[in-house]
């Protein structure tokens, strides 16, 4: 699976070492995201249809799709609640961490 990899920031030594453009290239985040999340998302996979609408939705693609079944990668999630929010059959639910 293609998900963002952590990479540590190291200071540039010489000029011509800054980024010109993004400091990293596509693929890297410069660290976990989550940390500061109130909430998170609860799914029931008895109730999931695997429609996959919170999985077009989310805003960060924190949902991953594992053998007929939804999961999310905590490290990076945001708890925003737009999964929760658009399961037409309320199958995700939103718990205080």
């Amino acid at each position: 699976m293609n998900r963002p990899k952590k990479q540590e920031f190291k200071f540039p030594t010489h000029i011509d070492e800054y980024p010109t453009g993004p400091q990293y290239k596509a693929g890297f985040l410069p660290e976990i995201n989550a940390g500061w999340r109130s909430v998170r998302p609860v799914i029931d996979h008895e109730a999931c249809v695997f429609c996959l609408r919170c999985y077009l939705l989310c805003p960060d693609g924190t949902i991953l799709k594992e053998n007929g079944k939804i999961e999310f990668d905590m490290d990076y999630c945001k708890g925003c609640g737009v999964c929760a929010h658009e399961c037409p059959t309320d199958a995700i639910k939103m718990v205080k961490e």
